[in-house]
């Protein structure tokens, strides 16, 4: 007697998305960014399956409303400054997936949480950068989620707790940021042992089980050096974090990347 079996959920990731373009031009020094990129390469192969569609909270929409991208053809937001020209002619040709955005804006509606879609805003640098890594093809839908812009750590754990169903349904559900956001830290060799302190804390947190990790993350400004990892009312590239881990539900995280970077330590994070 054949039985079928249910498919694999997705898991819910954190990755790091470089400074602003940083693996599609010169840096110095020259292989600065290849480990990290070489990992962005290589993530579609441990899925899996191909997702059916991707939601993609990034560090750079700040709303006063969990807001989705809810337009069919999404324009691109060069939002970095100072880079070479050919950088601002980068292209990823994603298309969005309105009905999942407004299904995603019932999800958080229904968690009390609110949730609007927003057919005008694009594909901020925090998409489109590490997406050109991860699926060069373009070929799978993506809908754009904001952070809410008070970075309340348990509204936004809870908005990935909303948005959990989804990954049932082959939806890929991923957090772009940096473990480290300090930019007066990068670069500044004093800053390497600060940015270790966080991140032996934030990967002990993340690999602790589901309950403890959640609250942990509430907890994520008494670690330590937080506050010198992600300086005050400057957070937005930790919190999604928070949404990746909310939306893992039951499934175990653990650190997947790490590399050592302008002296300061970045990572990545995998939850089932």
């Amino acid at each position: 007697m054949m039985t079928s079996s249910k498919p694999a959920p997705m898991p819910t990731l954190f990755v790091p998305h470089g400074a602003g373009p940083c693996f599609f031009m010169e840096w110095n020094p020259p292989t600065a960014w290849n480990a990290m990129a070489d990992f962005l390469k290589g993530i579609a192969a441990t899925l899996p399956a191909k997702p059916t569609a991707i939601v993609l909270i990034s560090g750079h929409w700040l709303q006063p409303t969990f807001s989705v991208t809810s337009a069919a053809r999404p324009w691109l937001i060069y939002d970095y400054h100072g880079f070479p020209p050919h950088t601002y002619e980068l292209r990823y040709s994603a298309p969005g997936e309105p009905t999942l955005a407004a299904r995603i804006a019932t999800l958080l509606e229904g968690a009390s949480l609110g949730g609007r879609e927003d057919a005008l805003r694009g594909f901020d640098h925090g998409m489109f950068i590490p997406l050109k890594l991860m699926f060069p093809d373009a070929d799978v839908p993506v809908v754009q989620l904001s952070l809410r812009s008070d970075f309340d750590p348990l509204a936004h754990i809870e908005a990935g707790r909303a948005l959990q169903v989804l990954r049932d349904e082959g939806v890929l559900i991923v957090g772009s940021g940096m473990s480290f956001h300090n930019m007066r830290g990068y670069g500044d060799p004093r800053f390497a042992p600060i940015s270790d302190e966080f991140d032996h804390w934030l990967s002990a947190a993340v690999e602790s089980a589901p309950e403890q990790r959640d609250l942990a993350l509430q907890r994520w400004e008494q670690a330590p050096s937080a506050r010198l990892c992600h300086p005050p009312r400057a957070e937005e590239h930790l919190i999604p974090l928070l949404v990746a881990a909310g939306a893992a539900g039951d499934s175990i995280g653990r650190k997947v990347f790490s590399d050592r970077v302008m002296h300061t330590t970045l990572s990545a994070y995998r939850f089932g």
